[in-house]
């Protein structure tokens, strides 16, 4: 059975992308469009792994993933957070806030399924 994947992102063309690559590695995809749908979602489906936006409309990455590290039943699904923010001391805020990576966009095609693969071996070990 395939590992699910959530991707939580506003805009329809990054979900697709995400969705493309994602799919033809062997990964159930699930997506939401907001983090208040993605935190819903995370609840009901349990995915292994969780792309989320940071700036979404709704609820942003940053409210989702420290939602989903209060939950002890949540806590354990990993979270790459997936951003346009590209500033000095972004990813170690991410970090901090309770995300296990970093990815900015334009999403590396090729360098994303390498980095989905390392982030859930990581829930295995």
């Amino acid at each position: 059975m395939p590992e699910k994947i959530l991707v939580v992102e506003d805009n329809e063309q990054n979900r697709i992308l995400m969705r493309q690559i994602l799919t033809h590695h062997g990964y159930e995809v699930l997506e939401a469009m907001d983090g208040l749908t993605g935190l819903e979602m995370a609840r009901t489906h349990m995915p292994a792994l969780i792309l989320l936006d940071i700036q979404m409309p709704v609820m942003n990455g940053f409210a989702v993933v420290r939602e989903l590290r209060k939950n002890p039943e949540l806590r354990k699904i990993k979270a790459i957070a997936v951003t346009s923010f590209a500033m000095k001391g972004d990813r170690e805020k991410a970090l901090q806030a309770g995300f296990d990576e970093y990815v900015t966009k334009p999403i590396d095609t090729r360098k994303l399924p390498e980095l989905v693969k390392e982030i859930l071996a990581r829930v295995q070990s």
